[in-house]
């Protein structure tokens, strides 16, 4: 699907009120689309919109929880008034969870598997089966993450969730591609967003300073969201399976099919150093 001019396209971005999701949706705005948005975040999603119809686009905008079924329902039953079907799906809503299994509760399970996963699940479910009877093709984008194929103690829900993601990607392109719809699991890495303050923790990983460490580490970093939707977008254009963003992103996907054994390894040092 080519990205360079979307005019005429309709883009649906969840999670548009920050981060990646935001600056996705300002860069589709930027190259010609028409925008559909949705956030629990009203004010940031506002804000977002605000830049989209400055810029001379159509949006529609609504505050939607992507884990809730029954609202997803009727978000994509507006939509689909709307238009006939999106050309573009980002399913990129998502939450953190920093905790190792054993200090992972039942409804911390629910929390994240239902907005990481299930939100994903039901952007396709609702929204993919009118792009293939329109016809005329489109594009999906699953937003993973490196934590999609590289598992660590202190992500174990995230990363359970993640790798839902990337499996379900792997499918759904399969199964697509007869309809001529490309399908790309994206998986940023270390990238400065809101998520990392926003994250919750438990147990050994609840303490001011693992949050100052892992924030701090992220801002030094400095791997901004906008970069991450530039790499969408060519990946996208490239109709690739799989888009490792961050340097960081590319290093691990190698090792985990390189050298599985030094990358646990690294895991578990990693760990370690960021425990008292």
């Amino acid at each position: 699907m080519r990205t360079d001019d979307l005019h005429g396209k309709t883009a649906l971005v969840t999670g548009a009120g920050s981060g990646i999701g935001r600056e996705t949706a300002l860069l589709l705005g930027t190259r010609g689309a028409d925008l559909v948005l949705c956030d629990l975040d009203e004010t940031g999603m506002a804000a977002t919109e605000r830049r989209l119809v400055q810029m001379g686009r159509t949006v529609f905008a609504r505050r939607v929880d992507v884990a809730d079924r029954e609202q997803m329902r009727a978000f994509a039953d507006a939509v689909h008034e709307r238009v006939a079907a999106v050309d573009l799906l980002v399913n990129n809503a998502g939450v953190g969870l920093a905790a190792g299994f054993l200090e992972t509760g039942l409804e911390d399970w629910d929390w994240v598997l239902g907005i990481d996963l299930m939100g994903v699940i039901h952007g396709c479910h609702l929204f993919v089966p009118s792009m293939v009877e329109r016809g005329v093709g489109g594009h999906v984008v699953n937003v993973s993450s490196a934590a999609g194929f590289y598992a660590a103690e202190p992500l174990c829900a995230y990363s359970t969730a993640k790798f839902g993601v990337f499996g379900l990607s792997e499918a759904l392109r399969a199964e697509l591609h007869r309809s001529g719809i490309g399908v790309t699991a994206v998986c940023p890495g270390i990238i400065n967003t809101p998520i990392t303050r926003a994250s919750r923790a438990r147990g050994r990983f609840d303490r001011p300073e693992f949050r100052e460490q892992m924030v701090g580490g992220y801002e030094r970093r400095n791997y901004g969201p906008e970069r991450v939707a530039v790499n969408i977008l060519r990946a996208v254009h490239r109709n690739r399976a799989v888009a490792p963003i961050s340097p960081e992103a590319w290093g691990l996907y190698y090792l985990k099919r390189l050298a599985p054994g030094v990358l646990g390894w690294l895991s578990r040092k990693m760990t370690e150093r960021s425990l008292p």
